[in-house]
């Protein structure tokens, strides 16, 4: 039997005045019953005035809106696919993504038109307002399969051209099943998203699964702490999800110590290690955190650490969610010992089809049914695993590796560093050397050069103390350190 797929046709029948969605800034809302309604109706705009069918691409430059949302299930119902792109892109970065995917139709909110040169576009304002006054109309559920394409979601592109991550109804299926499983979703939950609807995090980590489960999401355009807090207390917000980055700021929001919170369940925290400092602030709050982890191409919820775990293993990632198998290989594919650092690789489910139209970057990435990440991580002697870092960002300081986000775990503990980051940088005598950009307050090199000589050996430590008021960010709030590299 193959899983259902509309579901919203579902939940307008089991529940259809609960609010499906809601708009954080306008109050907007959007019940089962009604986002039922507007996907059929946008379906058929899309079939009769664009001519969209089965396998087409339609592009998307937005921010995080309800119709959004309403885009995705009506293309969806047609068997179309949706390809979310970053509205802080350049005309350039744009175009390839478009020309990559072969989209037959842009939709681009006003203010990020003059970054589209297709012949093909239509508003977004004008699909609102078409969508507003439409009659409603009754679009068969049809094309779409288990595994057909619903989704190309582009990557950051940091080595390179970003590509495109095919997500396939399956695997939104089998990630809302994981995280409903781990994180015990109920149709009562209420949650935030506030991550773009560019980035998976904004799409799968929440926003998908607890649609499946007919909850409560409300969406942002982007993150401000105070609306955060708010919301939190006036929604009822049982689940949040953030990066270190985001979840900073509200710790730092003088609003965060008196912010009624008292439905919040925990925090899950995803993208990057999350500093150990920072879980124990929201810890005293007394919100646990659960750290996370996934990717575009996998999951993106594959990882999760139990709230009673939080503070006993802080730093760790936790266990494979459900129907998920990991593993931890050396350069030969053999199984690490217990505490010895390896490439992380999963199988399962939740699997990307591969990458559009990159038959190459797909067989360098799926192999022999495992997908592998790319990333360093150990396993401890209970089976708790721990990120290390990223395969490619590995260097070597004579003849030692060193990993980056090791180093960057000790200076985040320093008093008055905010943010860091490492990376390898060319040395005449030892090969390589790090070079650690550093933001916060009161700091200088030879006092955080001397705190790392007491917790690293010393190959580890940093030759290197570069301070900036803020280091770069990506769209989903990792610190770029593509752009710190090129400042090398």
């Amino acid at each position: 039997m193959t899983p259902e797929l509309d579901w919203l046709k579902r939940w307008a029948r089991y529940s259809p005045e609960s609010i499906a969605l809601k708009s954080g800034e306008d109050g907007r809302a959007l019940s089962y019953s009604s986002l039922y309604d507007q996907s059929q109706k946008l379906a058929g705009l899309l079939r009769e005035g664009w001519q969209i069918t089965r396998g087409d691409r339609v592009a998307c430059v937005a921010q995080n809106e309800l119709e959004y949302i309403v885009l995705f299930f009506a293309l969806q119902r047609l068997g179309a696919i949706l390809v979310p792109i970053n509205f802080r892109f350049t005309a350039s970065e744009i175009a390839h993504i478009v020309e990559d995917s072969g989209a037959k139709l842009v939709i681009v909110q006003q203010a990020f038109a003059a970054q589209v040169k297709s012949p093909r576009v239509w508003l977004f304002e004008d699909l609102c307002a078409r969508l507003a006054s439409a009659s409603p109309v009754r679009v068969k559920f049809i094309g779409a399969e288990f595994e057909d394409p619903c989704m190309i979601l582009y990557t950051s592109g940091t080595t390179g051209f970003p590509k495109g991550a095919v997500i396939s109804n399956r695997m939104l299926f089998w990630n809302s099943v994981n995280t409903g499983l781990r994180l015990d979703l109920t149709q009562k939950e209420s949650v935030l998203t506030f991550l773009p609807l560019f980035h998976t995090g904004g799409w799968n980590v929440l926003t998908t699964p607890c649609l499946h489960r007919g909850a409560k999401v409300v969406l942002l355009r982007k993150f401000e702490s105070e609306l955060v807090l708010r919301l939190c207390t006036q929604e009822k917000v049982s689940v949040l999800f953030g990066v270190p980055t985001t979840m900073d700021f509200l710790a730092r929001d003088p609003r965060f110590h008196s912010a009624d919170l008292s439905c919040l369940r925990y925090a899950i925290v995803g993208g990057e290690p999350m500093p150990v400092p920072l879980i124990r602030q929201w810890e005293e709050r007394g919100i646990p955190v659960r750290q996370g982890y996934g990717l575009t191409e996998f999951g993106p919820n594959v990882f999760s650490l139990n709230q009673e775990d939080s503070l006993r293993k802080i730093g760790s990632i936790g266990f494979p969610n459900f129907y998920i198998e990991a593993r931890v290989v050396d350069e030969r594919g053999a199984e690490t010992p217990v505490e010895e650092i390896g490439e992380l690789i999963l199988r399962g489910p939740v699997a990307m089809s591969g990458y559009w139209q990159n038959p190459t970057a797909t067989a360098l990435t799926l192999r022999d049914g495992w997908l592998y990440t790319g990333d360093l991580v150990r396993r401890d002697s209970e089976g708790y695993f721990y990120v290390v870092g990223r395969k490619k960002e590995m260097f070597i300081s004579g003849g030692e590796n060193v990993y980056p986000a090791e180093v960057e775990k000790v200076l985040r503990q320093f008093a008055g560093v905010n943010e860091a980051a490492v990376i390898g940088v060319p040395h005449p005598k030892w090969g390589e050397c790090g070079r650690a950009y550093l933001s916060g307050q009161n700091l200088d090199s030879s006092s955080v050069r001397e705190f790392c000589l007491s917790h690293l050996a010393k190959f580890k430590v940093p030759q290197e103390f570069v301070f900036l008021s803020e280091l770069p960010k990506t769209a989903s709030g990792k610190i770029a350190k593509a752009q710190l590299k090129e400042l090398v």
